[in-house]
């Protein structure tokens, strides 16, 4: 997955003091590459107190963000020209606007909802802005902070009874967070719940009260009761060779059929229970990345597995959509019409939106495919059919937009309505979690992973 940056730029003793702060991760990320000596102690600053306010302005900073520039500038210590916990930068690379990943619609109360996961925010706005030439999207919420546990969100599901917003991290907290509706600005979560690392999808059977999660570094899909909470247990978990689960990402429920669609990006391994292991904490969760067999890694090509949605332990799926003619390049977010019975997929590497007859199965061409520079079809990673209001929405992190689409669309086509967290004339740096960086002195450019 391609998380979102969370910052750059900032002194780098002290980031990392913030990040530890926040997260609670105590493990190195990787080998000491340089250091600056200090003549004297580094000491971090005193914290101030968060803003009285939250600012409903898309683009804004992320409070977390604010706070730790805000500890900086309240520093008592006065910046000697040797103090390189302290250094300020001489530029940076950063993108200041937000970039919506997951989406869902509450039809019941007329908003949309979108997952951030550069600036940490959860976004709501009003769903049926455009009814006029001049009607602009209205942002009725937006939820971010440190008390929220918002960070790399890539999962969301809405309640549809109560309009409860259930937000999945897929990177740096392991937690689900669970917000009443009407919750806004830095309000804690109304639930938690400890998830394993590398969750990212989401969906929920209403009439069984079960939650599913994929979890895309474990290849597998943990189950759990919708009300768990804390430190709950997984009631079971799809996992292991025969599951053609490979780098999970989205998932859906067909309810009228039983089926779970899952989408995924293609790389595998096996894991194996290590006997030597002692594992604690966790009961109940899939086997990780330390139960891995050495050299069993593969990368398959993309595809759509589905299973009965009582599915369980090393379970084959029903059938699988996978080969040149499908198109899936790194296939991201899932949805369904199930009246129609027809899938959309927004296919992240492709730069469009495919549409499988509900029935397909193999090396299966798409009934419709959706890209274009009218469409403003850029790395979509979210999706959802509106089957209320008869409408398809995407989220793109390639060009900071949410489209939305009459299902029916196919071809170049442009989005009925549009919403924007910056300027179409803003570059989007496509930064997303990076770790490691890189300078190549034969071309002088700066390499840096995600």
């Amino acid at each position: 997955m391609r998380h979102r940056a969370f910052s750059v730029g900032l002194p780098a003793a002290l980031c990392m003091v913030a990040w530890l702060a926040m997260t609670g991760d105590t493990r190195p990320s990787g080998p000491l590459v340089s250091y600056d000596p200090l003549d004297e102690e580094c000491t971090a600053p005193e914290p101030n107190p968060a803003p009285a306010a939250l600012s409903l302005n898309a683009g804004a900073l992320p409070l977390r963000t604010m706070l730790m520039q805000a500890r900086i500038a309240e520093a008592q210590t006065p910046i000697q020209a040797n103090d390189a916990s302290r250094r300020k930068p001489e530029r940076m690379i950063r993108d200041p606007y937000a970039a919506y990943s997951a989406v869902a619609v509450d039809p019941g109360h007329d908003e949309v909802v979108m997952t951030d996961e550069n600036l940490f925010n959860i976004w709501v706005y009003d769903r049926s802005f455009g009814r006029a030439p001049s009607d602009r999207p209205e942002l009725r919420r937006l939820i971010g902070g440190l008390n929220t546990k918002i960070e790399f969100q890539c999962g969301l599901y809405i309640d549809p009874a109560n309009g409860d917003i259930y937000a999945v991290n897929n990177d740096t907290i392991d937690t689900l967070v669970i917000f009443s509706r009407g919750t806004s600005g830095d309000s804690k979560p109304d639930r938690e719940l400890h998830t394993p690392h590398g969750t990212f999808g989401i969906a929920v059977d209403e009439e069984k009260q079960e939650m599913f999660l994929t979890v895309q570094h474990n290849n597998a899909i943990v189950v759990f009761p919708k009300s768990a909470k804390g430190a709950e247990a997984p009631i079971r978990v799809v996992q292991g060779d025969d599951t053609g689960l490979a780098d999970p990402h989205g998932m859906a429920l067909d309810t009228k059929r039983g089926l779970l669609w899952v989408t995924n990006h293609g790389s595998v391994h096996s894991v194996r229970q290590n006997p030597n292991r002692r594992r604690g904490g966790s009961p109940g969760f899939p086997l990780d990345r330390d139960d891995a067999v050495p050299g069993s890694g593969k990368m398959l090509p993309p595809s759509i597995t589905v299973y009965a949605k009582d599915v369980r332990g090393n379970a084959r799926p029903l059938r699988s959509i996978q080969g040149p003619h499908t198109r899936l390049n790194w296939p991201t977010g899932i949805s369904i019409d199930e009246d129609r019975n027809e899938i959309f997929v927004a296919n992240d590497g492709g730069n469009s939106v495919l549409v499988f007859d509900g029935n397909a199965s193999g090396d299966a061409a798409p009934l419709r495919v959706i890209e274009g520079p009218r469409s403003l079809v850029k790395n979509p990673t979210g999706i959802f059919f509106d089957k209320k209001n008869h409408e398809l929405w995407v989220t793109n992190f390639g060009n900071h937009t949410a489209g939305v689409y009459n299902p029916d669309a196919s071809g170049d086509a442009a989005p009925l309505r549009v919403i924007r967290s910056a300027a179409p004339d803003q570059p989007v740096p496509g930064l997303g979690n990076p770790h490691p960086i890189a300078y190549d002195t034969r071309r002088e450019q700066v390499l840096v992973p995600n």
